[in-house]
């Protein structure tokens, strides 16, 4: 991956995809094509076919998709599906279409099932139910992972899949409507310590386990990844270790600097158990993730502050 080779990074404004802009600059790679959603929308199958055709990358980064929480996915489920299917279809043919023989496609880790065995290895995929919550969501993925693998075998394309677990860090979503589990607790444990309050309300029993990586780190994973001479397969992007949403909730408290007591509110969903990721295949690669949970934190929580809602 020569670094004046011409990049674009797909979705560059969203939390994963700035990332990987920023991981890109800071590796010396000159010659970086971005649009935003109002010079350029994916679900236009026209406009991708035209903006690829003319900017011919070398290389794509697919980091954008229409993204939520548990709350977004389970309510707004048509639209995370039919955003998703067209975003994914629209991106591979065109890829294809103009020639970029190496794209590296960014997915999600509820492709899995359910109840699947902890942890989960890329070979699980397909083997039992999703979870309800954001089965719209996991199907367009699935979808995606397979453009990629069959693009590759018949077009001989190098399409590869990588699944970061859940992620987090500067540009996250900090929506309490729509946003993911660890942002949604920033916000919350932060505004509580503002008004004085001696109780932080969180979702759910506190006894599902999650895994966590910070952004940065699944940025550097891509690049590995891109840069490594892998040509097909999926990879799981995760630390392999996970933690209960009590323990997450207590780590939030301890950087934010709340001192009251957590409250659960068990009238809404926990959705996945456990949800851990066998990263052996990454490991034999020779990339593991590098940035502590609680480190991690701080440095969103940062990023939080440093914005209008903070």
């Amino acid at each position: 991956m020569d670094r004046h080779a011409k990049v674009y990074v797909a979705g560059h404004r969203g939390m994963v995809g700035s990332a990987i802009v920023r991981r890109l600059q800071d590796d010396g790679y000159t010659n970086i094509v971005t649009r935003t959603h109002a010079e350029l929308d994916l679900i236009n199958q026209q406009a991708v076919t035209a903006f690829l055709a003319e900017e011919k990358p070398d290389f794509i980064f697919m980091a954008a998709a229409k993204v939520g929480g548990i709350h977004a996915n389970n309510t707004f489920r048509a639209d995370f599906l039919y955003a998703n299917l067209l975003i994914e279809a629209n991106m591979t043919h065109a890829a294809w279409q103009a020639g970029v023989r190496r794209m590296l496609f960014l997915g999600s880790s509820c492709i899995y099932p359910r109840d699947c065995p902890q942890p989960i290895r890329e070979d699980y995929l397909l083997a039992g139910p999703l979870e309800q919550t954001n089965e719209p969501y996991a199907i367009a993925k699935i979808a995606g992972i397979k453009l990629c693998e069959n693009y590759n075998r018949q077009h001989g394309t190098q399409y590869v899949s990588a699944m970061p677990t859940n992620l987090y860090g500067p540009n996250d979503n900090y929506d309490l409507n729509n946003s993911h589990v660890l942002p949604a607790l920033i916000r919350k444990a932060h505004e509580a310590k503002v008004r004085g309050d001696r109780e932080l309300v969180v979702w759910g029993s506190g006894k599902p386990m999650r895994e966590f990586l910070y952004v940065d780190d699944m940025a550097d994973a891509s690049l590995f990844l891109m840069k490594s001479g892998v040509t097909e397969g999926l990879y799981n992007i995760g630390t392999g270790t996970d933690v209960t949403i009590r323990e997450l909730a207590e780590m939030v408290m301890q950087v934010v600097g709340f001192e009251g007591k957590i409250v659960f509110d068990q009238t809404k969903p926990d959705g996945t158990p456990r949800k851990l990721l066998n990263v052996d295949r990454m490991k034999k690669l020779g990339w593991q993730a590098s940035t502590p949970l609680v480190e991690g934190i701080a440095k969103a929580y940062a990023d939080f502050q440093s914005r209008p809602t903070g």
